[in-house]
């Protein structure tokens, strides 16, 4: 059987846009269709990124269905699921009808396969033809990379689809490391830079994601509260936050990806006031540089 999946093309998007999301479906020919050589089946959707938008005062790009489809039932439900996912003011539609033919049920296994969680996936591409579902992209971490794959076989429920997985999991973004940090204290014992063990079992438990930047600088910066002479806590700031870079090295995070600050009381986040602010500012802060 012949899959005509490469007959597909892609909506143009605006000038130096990136697709965040390709879904590609084409069923292949029926054997009996082949005498006939009709058209199968095809439908796409492409979704600019977050990045490409956000000169749009941060609106979401659309999501442009395009391909075609048998008969107007099929394409109906396609476009109200996808609506349903992405939402419908960003559905663009350009979806068409044709001469087609299908193997049984294949627009119910289409249903199947478009989910919610495919907004999970971006600079990615969801290809299914005839029984073999494809999905590459990037995703925010191998939790989920597992479980979107997880979930796509689950759906499909039917032992001659095959799944293959493309997915990677992409590099950590500043807010994610910020979530990371912001939940948890690296200690320090007083007046000193040695780790507290709390202060290590946070760093291990930051050692995934840090792991993640592989290839990409970025920089520990330390910091304090007022307390004390302005020049000791920026020596002290200084001092821990090489104590965090030692420890990262010690694990195997490559020491010509991590720069080392000491801001002392410079930056504070709240106010030093009471011991609760005072707390907040001695704080170890990751910022991703390249």
């Amino acid at each position: 059987m012949r899959s005509l999946t490469a007959r597909l093309h892609c909506p143009a998007l605006p000038a130096g846009a990136r697709a965040a999301l390709l879904l590609v479906l084409a069923a292949q020919p029926l054997p009996q269709a082949r005498a006939q050589n009709p058209p199968q089946p095809q439908v796409q959707t492409q979704t600019q990124t977050q990045t490409q938008v956000q000169a749009a005062a941060g609106a979401q790009g659309p999501v442009v269905v395009s391909g075609a489809v048998p008969d107007e039932a099929t394409r109906a439900a396609i476009l109200t699921r996808v609506r349903e996912i992405y939402g419908a003011a960003r559905v663009v539609d350009q979806l068409g009808i044709d001469q087609l033919t299908a193997p049984p049920n294949w627009a119910a296994q289409v249903q199947r396969a478009l989910a919610s969680d495919l907004r999970q996936v971006t600079q990615g591409q969801l290809r299914i033809s005839g029984n073999v579902v494809e999905i590459s992209g990037r995703v925010p971490g191998e939790t989920v990379r597992q479980q979107v794959l997880e979930q796509l076989a689950a759906r499909l429920n039917n032992p001659t689809y095959t799944v293959r997985d493309g997915l990677n999991v992409a590099a950590p973004t500043q807010q994610m490391l910020d979530a990371a940090v912001a939940r948890r204290t690296i200690a320090f014992e007083p007046g000193n830079a040695t780790l507290t063990p709390a202060g290590t079992q946070v760093l291990d438990e930051l050692l995934p994601l840090l792991r993640q930047l592989a290839g990409r600088r970025f920089e520990v910066v330390g910091h304090t509260d007022d307390r004390g002479p302005r020049m000791a806590n920026l020596q002290l700031s200084a001092a821990r936050a090489e104590a965090v870079k030692a420890y990262l090295v010690n694990k195997g995070i490559a020491p010509a990806d991590i720069q080392t600050a000491g801001a002392g009381p410079d930056q504070p986040v709240a106010d030093n006031l009471s011991p609760e602010g005072r707390a907040r500012n001695r704080r170890i802060e990751f910022r991703v540089l390249a």
